[in-house]
């Protein structure tokens, strides 16, 4: 399409004004803290930040306590947040194990037989996130609409599955750094190669409800685990474009993830 307007993502859900306030004010503070503006160990304040990005206390609130879900803030006991430090490693082994829970959740999907009435949101999902590729570059409208669309893909997913045991151990695995599906690295979320690579996962998507649908277990599981390799390909093209550029000790963020 030309271009993603807020009217457009307006009409396809009702509530997505809230949703991308929310998402940009995300998106924004994991910005912050991945350029290395709020170091590891720095401590921060929800009034501060609210008065750093001039967007109100509700959004603000609900981004910071999504950063704490992903594992970037700790809250802590007496208010307010510290920003958390981790390595490569650790993101690698946490975007590892989502992938390796929701292909399983995938593939008891297709052996269990999705219902219906899911498999059609998820394509009418779909369906969304199309419109929103359809640009030749994200917007941030357009890529808070892809934001809101993806979390809500890879939820539907879960639902199939129909297998509440699993999904405890996914929502505790979502707590580790970078392990969200919309976990993504900002510094890329606007550029031509970014919107590339949200086009093969999108491909990806369609790939899963095709093999959930036609109960192919095996298929399932592995196209949903190849799909979380996709945000540990796109953290290291990040980081070697950082090493690139800058001089060694010249990006703050490379102090947040230790490198190994």
């Amino acid at each position: 399409m030309a271009a993603v307007t807020s009217s457009a993502l307006d009409t396809a859900r009702p509530d997505v004004g809230v949703e991308s306030a929310q998402v940009r004010a995300l998106l924004q503070l994991r910005e912050l803290i991945l350029s290395g503006e709020l170091a590891g160990g720095s401590r921060i304040a929800e009034l501060a930040i609210v008065e750093r990005l001039g967007v109100s206390r509700t959004p603000i609130r609900a981004a910071l306590m999504r950063l704490e879900q992903e594992g970037l803030l700790e809250a802590l006991p007496n208010g307010g947040y510290v920003v958390q430090t981790f390595s490569e490693r650790d993101i690698a082994d946490a975007i590892e194990l989502r992938g390796t829970l929701e292909g399983l959740l995938a593939r008891l999907a297709a052996e269990r037989g999705a219902p219906g009435v899911v498999l059609g949101e998820a394509r009418q999902c779909l369906d969304r996130i199309d419109a929103v590729l359809a640009a030749p570059s994200l917007d941030d409208d357009g890529f808070s609409g892809y934001v809101a669309l993806n979390s809500e893909f890879h939820a539907l997913v879960w639902e199939m599955a129909d297998s509440p045991t699993i999904a405890r151990q996914l929502e505790k695995v979502l707590t580790l750094p970078f392990a969200s599906p919309s976990g993504f690295v900002v510094m890329q979320a606007h550029s031509q190669r970014a919107r590339d690579m949200l086009v093969v996962a999108q491909d990806q998507h369609r790939q899963v409800i095709d093999a959930i649908e036609q109960r192919e277990g095996s298929r399932a599981e592995a196209i949903m685990r190849e799909h979380s390799r996709l945000a540990q390909r796109n953290l290291r093209e990040v980081l070697a474009g950082h090493a690139t550029v800058h001089s060694p000790g010249s990006m703050p963020a490379i102090k947040l993830i230790r490198r190994r």
